[in-house]
């Protein structure tokens, strides 16, 4: 086996030009299907970091997210008085009552629209939410007209920068601070004094609570009791549940996406294979017809023909690899098809893409040289010998 392996890379190294095309022709699909990939996987994991697993988001029955959701303040209040809420070192239940709304502002550079969260906190929010950090500036003071901005939408949006002055909801919001919530979607938001928001946005109810388990095995009682409950058209979710299906669209969208896009690349980089491994055993008619006559069998022709284009699938996708891993230095931006807002995350690289990657180059290399390999396994040795 080891004499067939070096048998073929030989022979690929013989043929620097035609390996290197075609290796780079399946580099080029590796690379399209594993950014693809990353991507949606970014997305997934920005969204599912947003929460927490002790955290419990409580919105309006069959609503699909926070913009679409409305609690009335007696129901937030009968929500609050739960004994599976926890409460705070202050003495008071660690639960928020929030707004979320959409506004749409200009992009920095290029002035296009895009849709904007705007969430109105309360006094808990912050505590609620550990991974947010503010950066620069300070929090703003309740019953203010003042806002803080998260990283990604101070930097890519005009007026969300630190100091400047947004207008949105017929007022003037100042910019008091921006915030970093790292890799999760909360970066992507405005935050403000919930009350001044309902007022501004003339909101008589809340989109949603959030509020911590003091223990997290009391989420199953909790969820039955509020859904179960007459008085409440509620409904209550793990935080990190509730932000993996605000991706799960766009994911899947991204997905479909690649998967598209592989295929029909793949198909030419499979022709590109094929021809590559044809001319190989067209040119080596006589050495393959000497190696039958030193005893070779048609099973070890095939091996070695089989191999050396699984070789070449296997540089192709470490080559296309190499190149997909330089993505997760970058942020994207993109609309997302749950809220419909915008929202920024980066490329994730994680050992399962990798994984299909090298499977997937090895099974276009394997498809590329499975009919050559036979072609050279069946050859007469006369003949191959005459023709040498």
């Amino acid at each position: 086996m080891n004499l067939l392996f070096f048998y073929s890379l030989r022979n690929l190294l013989t043929r620097r030009l035609t390996t290197a095309l075609t290796a780079a022709g399946m580099a080029l699909v590796v690379f399209v299907f594993a950014s693809i990939v990353m991507l949606a996987e970014g997305l997934e994991k920005t969204l599912v970091d947003t929460g927490t697993n002790d955290n419990v988001v409580v919105i309006r029955r069959s609503s699909v997210s926070e913009v679409q959701s409305g609690v009335e303040r007696i129901q937030a209040s009968i929500v609050e008085t739960r004994p599976e809420v926890a409460i705070g070192a202050d003495g008071r239940s660690l639960l928020a009552k929030e707004l979320v709304v959409l506004i749409t502002l200009e992009k920095r550079g290029s002035n296009s629209p895009a849709n904007v969260i705007i969430r109105g906190i309360s006094e808990s929010s912050m505590a609620l939410r550990p991974q947010v950090k503010l950066s620069a500036g300070r929090l703003p003071r309740p019953g203010s007209s003042e806002i803080i901005a998260g990283r990604s939408i101070a930097k890519g949006f005009k007026n969300v920068g630190l100091g400047e002055t947004l207008s949105f909801a017929m007022r003037q919001w100042t910019v008091v601070g921006v915030f970093d919530a790292g890799n999760t979607g909360y970066s992507s938001e405005i935050w403000g004094d919930v009350d001044q928001f309902m007022q501004a946005f003339r909101r008589p109810v809340y989109s949603s609570l959030l509020f911590r388990l003091r223990k997290s095995s009391d989420f199953e009682s909790l969820k039955k009791n509020i859904e179960s409950d007459p008085r409440l058209t509620l409904e209550a979710k793990r935080e990190t549940i509730y932000y993996r299906e605000q991706s799960e669209m766009m994911a899947k969208f991204l997905r479909i996406l690649g998967q598209s896009l592989t295929i029909v690349f793949s198909i030419g980089a499979i022709v590109g294979a094929m021809i590559t491994m044809y001319s190989a055993v067209a040119n080596r008619t006589g050495e393959i017809g000497t190696l039958r006559a030193l005893g070779f069998s048609r099973s070890s022709i095939l091996a070695a023909f089989l191999m050396e284009s699984l070789l070449l699938g296997c540089i192709g996708g470490f080559g296309g690899l190499f190149f997909a891993s330089f993505l997760q230095f970058i942020t994207v931006s993109t609309t997302n098809f749950q809220t419909f807002s915008e929202l920024a995350f980066s490329f994730k690289l994680s050992f399962e893409i990798v994984f299909k990657a090298i499977l997937f180059s090895l099974v276009m290399g394997f498809i590329g040289g499975i009919l050559p390999a036979f072609r050279a396994s069946r050859m007469n040795i006369v003949e191959a010998l005459r023709e040498s």
